[in-house]
């Protein structure tokens, strides 16, 4: 099952990393849901708050499709796998389009991530766009609205 999420034939976990006694007595599927899910979550929640499907259908590594701003404080991505996979991470303006791909967060915000913000302050003016990506509350909101929010 899980191999066929990877888009393999093999079993990406590695041999022996889930537990089957072979002896029938383990017919509950639970235990085993609970593990993959633990192991290979379908969903990884961000800084947000938002839990964000990962995509396993792409050949390689998983990867995270978010919005920029959702992702801000966030130094290093998450890991599959027990910290052994880490996922490649897709950066998206606030209109769904990929603005850049990375597995490293923390080089991301402190070189990348500036002239992106240049760029995109003046397309979409509506979003928070911080000169310090570490210290902005991640959000999957306008800046309008996080006024609106503050004010309650």
């Amino acid at each position: 099952m899980v191999g066929t999420l990877f888009g393999r034939n093999h079993h990406p976990l590695g041999s022996g990393t889930l537990q089957s006694t072979g002896s029938g007595e383990d017919t509950d599927p639970w235990p085993l849901h609970s593990q993959l899910d633990r192991l290979v979550p379908e969903r990884i929640e961000v800084p947000s708050g938002s839990r964000i499907r990962i995509d396993y259908s792409v050949e390689g590594p998983p990867v995270l499709a978010a919005k920029l701003q959702e992702l801000f404080g966030w130094q290093q991505g998450p890991r599959l796998i027990d910290g052994r996979l880490p996922l490649v991470i897709h950066l998206l303006s606030p209109a769904g389009r990929p603005l850049a791909v990375t597995q490293d967060l923390e080089s991301f915000w402190d070189s990348v991530y500036p002239e992106v913000c240049k760029e995109m302050r003046g397309r979409y003016p509506k979003h928070p766009w911080p000169d310090d990506p570490w210290k902005a509350p991640a959000t999957a909101r306008t800046k309008k609205r996080l006024a609106r929010e503050k004010v309650k």
